[in-house]
């Protein structure tokens, strides 16, 4: 039970931070003068469901890959909810197309970092929690 609550709290940790960050780069112009359109308004209706499904990603830690190699597992599950986002979040509730280019050219290099990030925070807390 302590692993499934070590994944679950660690992929909703990530899930806030990755969001954090987001609005971080939008507020502060970073994405803009990547040429990305992305500069969300923080609030609970943004945020929630990116901390649940980072606790639902979180149970790919579960998963016997990679043990013992912290910073290469969070970077490895990272893809998966990247792909997710290129391929059905982005082109389907947001209307960005295919990896989100409407937003910007970048934009697909942008959703690989910050979901890299939740996956590092993850793996971290999975680790230490575990």
């Amino acid at each position: 039970m302590r692993e499934f609550s070590a994944a679950f709290t660690g992929g909703c940790l990530g899930g806030l931070v990755n969001r954090l960050l987001i609005w971080f780069f939008g507020v502060q112009g970073i994405n803009a003068r990547l040429g990305v359109a992305m500069r969300p308004a923080l609030s609970a209706h943004w945020l929630y469901p990116a901390i649940v499904w980072g606790g639902l990603w979180g149970f790919l830690f579960l998963l016997p890959f990679l043990r013992g190699r912290t910073l290469s597992r969070g970077l490895l599950f990272s893809l998966a909810p990247s792909l997710v986002e290129l391929f059905f979040l982005l082109p389907l509730k947001e209307h960005a197309g295919i990896l989100g280019l409407r937003l910007g050219l970048l934009t697909p290099v942008l959703v690989l970092f910050f979901t890299a990030v939740w996956g590092l925070v993850a793996s971290v807390w999975y680790r230490a929690a575990r």
